[in-house]
């Protein structure tokens, strides 16, 4: 059977909900992510000066969402309310059933805590339990050791680096390592992410 196309929808977890990115969230995620360098160091547009600036990444994001070439979301913090970030899929096939998520950022206030496990988490369930997609995949500058490792500890399998694939936005060009879950793998990935999250 062939996998579903990701549409803009709602996941609820126990810390986090992901909902369809809108222009109303702009002003609470100016207020958590602000312009702190550290949050936008491997972003490739770099960082934004003024709310305005991220209006208009935003603009952006939600004109990719209107011309089906991704689905965004905003990620709200249920113990506070707050908008913290933005996730992605990308990059999406039905017939050879694979997804990318990607576009990923926090502001740094939920670094190392449940937000990104659970958020990505759902992302999976979504992805290969209601979707049908055989093959999730991943991709970030192959230099940001914090990515890497943080999508290594969901249980994705490094596949190698593209070199020289993307301009950073000082105008270096970057190499991009990719790693991937397979169907098959996504179980006992599953099981890991839950018992962390379980574990606190």
């Amino acid at each position: 059977m062939t996998a579903k196309l990701p549409v803009p929808v709602t996941l609820t977890g126990r810390h986090v909900r992901l909902e369809p990115l809108e222009r109303r969230h702009l002003s609470g995620l100016w207020s958590t992510v602000g312009p702190d360098p550290e949050v936008w160091r491997w972003i490739p547009f770099g960082a934004p000066a003024s709310e305005e600036e991220l209006g208009v990444i935003l603009d952006s994001r939600l004109a990719e969402t209107a011309a089906g070439k991704a689905v965004n979301f905003a990620v709200i913090e249920l113990a506070t309310g707050r908008a913290v970030g933005i996730t992605s899929y990308y990059a999406f096939d039905a017939q050879d059933e694979l997804v990318e998520i990607g576009g990923t950022w926090y502001a740094r206030s939920v670094w190392r805590t449940a937000v990104n496990t659970e958020a990505k988490l759902l992302l999976l369930v979504h992805a290969f339990d209601e979707l049908g997609m055989g093959r999730v995949f991943w991709k970030t500058d192959a230099l940001n050791d914090r990515s890497r490792t943080a999508i290594l500890r969901l249980g994705a399998r490094f596949e190698g680096v593209h070199r020289r694939e993307k301009r950073r936005a000082n105008g270096v060009w970057r190499d991009t390592a990719y790693f991937s879950m397979l169907r098959d793998e996504w179980p006992d990935a599953r099981a890991r992410l839950e018992q962390r999250l379980a574990a606190g």
